[in-house]
């Protein structure tokens, strides 16, 4: 298997080349926590030593080499979950994940549509989103 040899960043993807100087990259929506982080942040990462994974210690996320080797599609901003959030910017992520009961970073996967939903998923969040709804109503 090809080896990480060095790491870098756009201000919308990450990029690896690896020791067969082959350069893959992936969205940095792939990855809600390096889309989120600081550029000093993203630069502090270790490749590990086998080379096939990087660490971020100070942010703890780690990506192993498959996630770049993966015959995956690019985002689709067009999902329902994408399409919803970018109708109400003012939505909080971490809030409604918290509501549902699910993580940020997968939240963040479906509307960056790095991930598809389950229509029962799918189905959760709509209703969250109601949920708020009728609270603000009542206001």
């Amino acid at each position: 298997m090809e080896k990480i040899s060095k790491v870098w960043f756009d201000s919308r993807r990450v990029y690896i080349e690896t020791d067969a100087a082959k350069v893959y990259s992936r969205p940095l929506e792939a990855f809600p926590v390096l889309l989120e982080a600081t550029e000093e942040d993203r630069l502090d990462y270790k490749i590990g030593r086998f080379g096939d994974d990087i660490r971020w210690p100070t942010l703890d996320e780690d990506i192993h080499i498959s996630s770049f080797l993966e015959e995956t599609s690019e985002p689709d901003y067009t999902n329902d979950i994408a399409m919803i959030f970018a109708r109400f910017p003012q939505l909080n992520v971490s809030e409604v994940a918290r509501s549902i009961g699910i993580n940020k970073s997968l939240l963040s996967k479906y509307i960056y549509g790095i991930k598809k939903p389950s229509e029962k998923r799918k189905q959760e969040i709509v209703s969250s989103l109601h949920s708020l709804g009728r609270e603000l109503m009542a206001i």
